[in-house]
């Protein structure tokens, strides 16, 4: 992905690399972009690519990329709405994509009931850079994507925001505006459910580190 053009007053880019850039860049980025349009672009380039990861593991990648477009046009017009106190912008961008998603529920149950069918399917394969490599090898990709057709949305969406978003229970309320609490509740049942379809393996083992930023 190329670097768009950086007006004058606008931090750099940092290709994608959210979490290894200065967080305090993504609140100036967007406070910056209130007199400059053009500085949001720079917010563009250093989270689409981890978005546009999200949004194909949901979806698959037939409608990741208007997904992520009409994400990124919502979150360019509520910029003025951003609490400035929050250095990193991602979990407000998972939260926005997250909604666009939720626009599509009946493609991503049908994107599911493909994989469950065939365990053929790109999102399927998406599982193998997170959870999959949690889960024990008895457990097939079909049994694992028939049990996320099965999830209600809130449950989905908290256990695939940990899960494939990498954010932490703080972080996931904020995206939803829920609260921790509720974030808690429904992962725990999410959690549940699955693991009853996997024959009792925990499809989201948290780690140290997760539990450590709460």
């Amino acid at each position: 992905m190329k670097d768009p053009p950086s007006p004058g007053g606008c931090p750099t880019s940092t290709h994608g690399r959210a979490r290894q850039a200065d967080p305090r860049d993504d609140s100036a980025i967007i406070e910056a972009s209130l007199r400059t349009p053009e500085c949001f672009a720079v917010l563009f380039d250093r989270h689409a690519a981890v978005l546009h990861r999200y949004a194909v593991r949901r979806l698959g990648p037939e409608h990741a990329e208007d997904v992520l477009a009409e994400a990124f046009t919502r979150a360019f017009e509520t910029r003025h709405r951003y609490e400035s106190a929050r250095a990193e912008a991602l979990p407000w961008l998972y939260g926005i994509i997250t909604n666009v998603i939720g626009l599509h529920r009946r493609a991503e149950a049908r994107a599911y009931r493909a994989m469950a069918r065939t365990g053929e399917d790109p999102v399927t394969a998406a599982f193998d850079e997170g959870v999959a490599a949690r889960v024990s090898a008895s457990a097939t990709r079909q049994r694992l994507a028939a049990a996320l057709a099965k999830l209600g949305r809130g449950e989905r969406d908290v256990l695939l925001l940990i899960a494939w978003g990498d954010l932490t229970y703080e972080e996931t309320a904020r995206a939803l505006r829920v609260p921790i609490g509720t974030v808690r509740s429904r992962l725990s049942r999410a959690r549940r459910k699955v693991a009853h379809a996997l024959g009792g393996v925990n499809p989201v083992e948290m780690s140290e580190d997760h539990r450590e930023r709460l």
